[in-house]
């Protein structure tokens, strides 16, 4: 069954996250996917695969993932941010972190993490 799986990455960890979406392509082209505004357009670029793109997290997109979690439109959220540098939006990704546990949605911050739940789903 297709699930709805956001793509989140902060702007060091963009690569990691493009290089863990192409090397899962196939996987990841049997679900529908959205991210925040530049990781969406740097996985499509790369991939080839849709990805709706909504605002970039600064800008809101942290806030509009999380309205989609609350309204249940949001599966699972693989969120590749980097815990050695301060995001001026840390409000955002936390209400981000929060919401996504309240609403007990998959949430993985890490490669292995984001390995185990899309292994999960084959």
């Amino acid at each position: 069954m297709a699930k709805r799986i956001a793509l989140i990455a902060h702007d060091n960890m963009k690569p990691t996250m493009i290089d863990w979406c192409i090397k899962n392509r196939e996987a990841l082209s049997r679900h529908f996917l959205s991210g925040t505004g530049t990781t969406a357009a740097k996985i499509t670029e790369a991939t080839g695969l849709p990805v709706f793109a909504y605002l970039s997290g600064p800008m809101g997109g942290d806030q509009q993932i999380g309205a989609k979690v609350a309204a249940g439109e949001i599966d699972i959220i693989i969120f590749f941010s980097d815990p050695l540098c301060a995001m001026p939006h840390d409000p955002d990704v936390k209400a981000l972190l929060r919401i996504a546990q309240v609403y007990d949605v998959p949430m993985a911050n890490n490669k292995s993490t984001a390995d185990c739940i899309l292994k999960s789903l084959m």
